[in-house]
C-alpha cells in the first residue's frame, strides 16, 4: 500500500493537473469510478490505478488521506486512473471544429454532447483548452474515451463548412449536408479567415428582447439535434 507522499506515482499525478506535463509524458488522469468503468469500457488501457485503501476498488491501494490530498475535486475521490492521451487521426463527418473555445468544460460538454446526439467527432483548432485538463475530462463523462477528439487547424477540416454566427446567417435545416460544423467562443466569435473559408452561415434564432448570445456548448447541442433530425428525415421512407 502505498503510504508515502513522495510516492512517484502520486507526484505524477499532481503533476499531470498542468497542461505543460500532461504534454510532455502524453498522460492525463481520470477521478472517479465512472470514469474509470467508462475508459475501460471504451478498450483504453490505464497506465496505473489508484484507489483508497479498504475501498473495495480493483487497483494499487493508497491511504485514503494522501488519495484525497491529490485529487483536483474538493471533495476527494476513491480511485485515480493515469491513461495514455487518445487522439483521432481524422475526424468522421459531420464534426464539430472549435475555433478558440478556451472554457474546458465548453470543450469537455461538447465532446460529451456531440458523442450523445450524433457520435461523431470533435476537432480542437487554434486556441482551444485542453480536452485532456481534469475540467474537460469531467465535463466529457466519458465520451473523450468513445470519441477522442481530432487535433487539427481550420484548413485541414473537410468540406463544405458551416460557421455559426449570432446574426445575419441562415436557417438551422442549413446544415444538411455540411462536413464541419464551425463553432468560436461565445464572446469572440468565428475570425474572418475562418468564416472567410466556410461554404455557408448560419445562426440560432433567439426571442426578441432575450440575451443576445448562446453558450458555445448550447449552441452545439442545437446544432448536434438538428443533424440528427435532419438525418433521420433523410432516413424516413416516402410516404
Amino acid at each position: 500500500m502505498i503510504e508515502s507522499p513522495q510516492n512517484e506515482k502520486l507526484k505524477l499525478v499532481r503533476k499531470l493537473r498542468e497542461r505543460k506535463h500532461r504534454e510532455r509524458e502524453d498522460l492525463f488522469a481520470t477521478e472517479g469510478e465512472d470514469l474509470l468503468e467508462a475508459g475501460l469500457a471504451a478498450g483504453a488501457l490505464p497506465r496505473f490505478v489508484l484507489v483508497a485503501a479498504g475501498s473495495g476498488l480493483e487497483g494499487e491501494e493508497v491511504e485514503p488521506k494522501l488519495l484525497a490530498e491529490v485529487s483536483s475535486l474538493g471533495s476527494g475521490t476513491r480511485a485515480i486512473a493515469v491513461w495514455p492521451m487518445r487522439w483521432t487521426e481524422s475526424p468522421t463527418t459531420p464534426c464539430f471544429y472549435l475555433h478558440g473555445v478556451g472554457d474546458p468544460g465548453n470543450v469537455g460538454t461538447i465532446i460529451r454532447t456531440v458523442d450523445a446526439i450524433i457520435g461523431n467527432s470533435v476537432v480542437l483548432g487554434v486556441d482551444s483548452a485542453d480536452p485532456f485538463s481534469p475540467k474537460a475530462v469531467r465535463a466529457s463523462m466519458g465520451s473523450l474515451f468513445s470519441q477522442p477528439p481530432t487535433k487539427a487547424d481550420f484548413e485541414a477540416t473537410p468540406k463544405p463548412r458551416v460557421a455559426f454566427v449570432p446574426h445575419g446567417g441562415e436557417e438551422l435545416d442549413t446544415l444538411a449536408g455540411a462536413a464541419t460544423i464551425c463553432l468560436g467562443a461565445e464572446r469572440e466569435g468565428l475570425p474572418e479567415e475562418v468564416l472567410a473559408g466556410c461554404e455557408r452561415r448560419v445562426t440560432i434564432p433567439l426571442r426578441a428582447g432575450g440575451p443576445d448570445s448562446l453558450n458555445v456548448a448550447a449552441a452545439a447541442a442545437i446544432a448536434a439535434q438538428r443533424i440528427s433530425s435532419l438525418a433521420m428525415e433523410e432516413a424516413q421512407p416516402d410516404a
